[in-house]
């Protein structure tokens, strides 16, 4: 049961994850997702059902279109993947329960957040907005801590990045801001410090590796967007070992 509902949930991922690769790129210019159909963007051509496979077709094309050739960014099948990966993890963590809604939504909210953060540096409104009052359903619904704690979640994630952008004159985007208050919301107070802090931590260094290559300059923006997902995620699955981990080292 549980190997047969796990590979359900990669599955289902992966054609989710392949959704909100479009959410992700067209949202943020204001395209629909439904309009045109999925194309190649360099050439136009309206893919074919054999297209659309997650990550087998890319794979199977050479990573490239079919018709002219143009290479296919790699953000397609990492999407649908992670996507596919995390629906499984999220199963197996929390299993059939009522938590495994709240773990796919934030999964989602990732997934589309990273793509658009990475393609555009920009978390739309209507995403967030969108999946809002999913998140304070799945809370009502079911909640491990007092109601009132998420809230506060949501208050300090909101207002510990308001803090850093007003300290660093706009350095940190209001879509950051408003993309933590929401992810403070689903973990609550006690585990944003842990999704902070591993935010920052990959964050720096992954920026520092980057600089270091040279991929980037001194003072380039860098979207902070996918740390931020990927911080709540690690918080999410780990955040209480985490910190009782942390808390046996100092006792």
């Amino acid at each position: 049961m549980t190997i047969a509902f796990s590979l359900y949930l990669f599955v289902l991922g992966l054609v989710c994850g392949s959704f909100f690769n479009v959410v992700g790129l067209r949202v943020p210019v204001k395209k629909s997702i439904v309009h045109p159909p999925s194309h190649c963007t360099s050439c136009g051509m309206r893919l074919a059902k054999r297209d659309l496979v997650p990550v087998f077709s890319y794979l199977l094309a050479g990573r490239k279109c079919r018709q002219c050739g143009a290479p296919v960014s790699f953000v397609y099948p990492l999407g649908e993947l992670a996507t596919g990966l995390l629906f499984a993890a999220v199963y197996l963590r929390f299993g059939i329960s009522l938590e495994l809604i709240a773990g796919l939504l934030l999964v989602s909210l990732a997934v589309i957040v990273t793509v658009s953060d990475l393609s555009y540096m920009l978390i739309p409104n209507s995403v967030l907005l969108a999946f809002l009052p999913l998140f304070i359903f799945a809370r009502l619904v079911y909640h491990e801590q007092p109601l009132w704690q998420y809230a506060l979640g949501a208050v300090l994630g909101g207002g510990a990045l308001l803090l850093v952008h007003v300290a660093s004159r706009g350095g940190m985007g209001f879509g950051d801001i408003k993309l933590f208050a929401v992810c403070g919301l689903v973990v609550g107070p006690s585990e944003l410090a842990v999704a902070l802090l591993v935010a920052c931590l990959t964050g720096t260094v992954i920026g520092g590796l980057l600089l270091l290559l040279r991929i980037v300059r001194r003072k380039q923006p860098i979207p902070f967007g996918p740390f931020l997902a990927l911080g709540t995620l690690a918080a999410y699955f780990f955040g209480d070992a985490m910190i009782r981990g942390y808390l046996s080292i100092l006792s």
